[in-house]
């Protein structure tokens, strides 16, 4: 952390406004449990009440064994109080309707990943819900997956420039309180650990007869803190044999972002080698394009544009658009081409303010 950055400061300021907010009856009923807690310290960084620090002491027979009483839910608080009830909605993911399920998905997305928000609840049941999609007796493991992708992010930035499509945390000196209080920074760090210490769970995903799973697996991937020259293998060794257009986009993206958290000046190069070689998928060519776009500040050569020109149809926008990366900056199928509108023109796509706000909806994007 930055020692001349005063997050302490942040948080009380953050705090004076949720009041200020929660006082004038702005916030969503039942909000914060009908009172504001002490939702966050500084002081609390390395102690039992550090997300980080609880998950990476929890034994592993916890999440294997699905051993929810174990876990300490109840200091951790999600935008409509303490987070006791999650563990009941995760044990019900395994419920045998598949309507059910589907329901209960939507619901922990409000509670765990509220507007897009992740929180610490949510990096708590990372483990267990990377073990449900694992089970191929679960319903709706890619949704299930989807969930894990979502509480391991930042919120997106939709006025975002050239680079930040690829984001995944945020920098030391930049800081964010979710409407829970909790620092968002921490509980992003414990999500993307969890992933990295189950990426076997995870990059056996890859594997999956279904696809969209496995394009879900390779966005998961993506978060992941570590463990990255194994994951990046694994993506690598799936785009080889892989048939369906989506899930190679997914692949190449998923390799990018890694790039962008992890600087890999090789996948910088293999980015190029695809978007520039016309013998390779359209999907390929266009997600490389949009991987070297985001990994390098170098002047957009003649020669992409045209690839673009080239490989970017409706029906390739429509193919693409049902992609995590391409669903967080337009939920409804017009995320290519607001990416690529935000890269070379950052200036020429305002979105209107009920656009930004269905784009951060509570609903999540599938």
């Amino acid at each position: 952390m930055n020692d001349d950055f005063d997050v302490n400061a942040l948080h009380e300021a953050w705090t004076d406004s949720l009041r200020e907010a929660w006082n004038g009856g702005q916030l969503p009923e039942g909000s914060m449990g009908g009172a504001l807690p002490e939702t966050w310290s500084e002081e609390w960084r390395g102690t039992e009440r550090d997300v980080r620090v609880v998950m990476a002491r929890m034994p592993v027979e916890v999440w294997d064994g699905f051993e929810f009483d174990r876990v300490p839910w109840s200091r951790f608080p999600h935008v409509f109080g303490p987070g006791e009830e999650i563990a009941e909605e995760l044990g019900r993911l395994r419920s045998a309707d598949a309507p059910t399920v589907l329901s209960v998905i939507r619901g922990l997305w409000g509670c765990v990943c509220h507007a897009g928000q992740p929180s610490a609840p949510g990096a708590l049941a990372v483990p267990f819900l990377l073990r449900l999609a694992a089970d191929p007796s679960t319903h709706h493991r890619s949704e299930v997956l989807w969930l894990v992708g979502g509480v391991a992010r930042r919120v997106h930035n939709h006025e975002f420039g050239r680079g930040d499509l690829l984001l995944v945390g945020y920098a030391d000196d930049e800081w964010a309180f979710p409407a829970c209080g909790y620092l968002q920074n921490w509980s992003i760090a414990a999500a993307r650990d969890a992933i990295t210490a189950d990426a076997g769970i995870v990059t056996a995903l890859l594997d999956d007869p279904d696809p969209e799973v496995r394009c879900v697996a390779a966005y998961v991937l993506a978060a992941a803190s570590g463990e990255v020259d194994g994951i990046v293998a694994a993506l690598h060794d799936r785009l080889r044999v892989e048939g369906v257009a989506r899930v190679r986009a997914c692949l190449v993206l998923a390799i990018a972002q890694l790039a962008r958290e992890h600087p890999d000046e090789g996948a910088v190069a293999w980015m190029r080698t695809c978007w520039a070689d016309p013998g390779r998928p359209a999907e390929v060519r266009v997600s490389a394009a949009l991987g070297w776009l985001c990994l390098v500040d170098d002047p957009v050569p003649d020669t992409l544009r045209t690839a673009l020109d080239d490989c970017v149809t409706h029906e390739l926008a429509r193919s693409m658009a049902s992609m995590p990366w391409m669903t967080q900056i337009d939920h409804y199928g017009d995320g290519l081409t607001h990416t690529l509108q935000r890269i070379f023109d950052p200036d020429a796509l305002r979105l209107s303010p009920s656009r930004k706000s269905e784009g951060c909806a509570d609903d999540p994007p599938f």
